[in-house]
């Protein structure tokens, strides 16, 4: 490992930012899904 971390560093940084990626894109569209929904519950109410 010693003659490879630059390698090391570059791998743990990648998986960081997919991680940290990964994580916001499920959080703001689980948020958008449950306002979608929400619009959609109440369009159905006003018929």
């Amino acid at each position: 490992m010693k003659e490879h971390w630059f390698w090391w560093c570059v791998m743990l940084a990648v998986l960081v930012w997919y991680s940290t990626v990964t994580v916001y894109i499920a959080v703001r569209g689980a948020k958008d899904i449950k306002g979608m929904l929400g619009r959609l519950k109440n369009r159905d109410d006003l018929d």
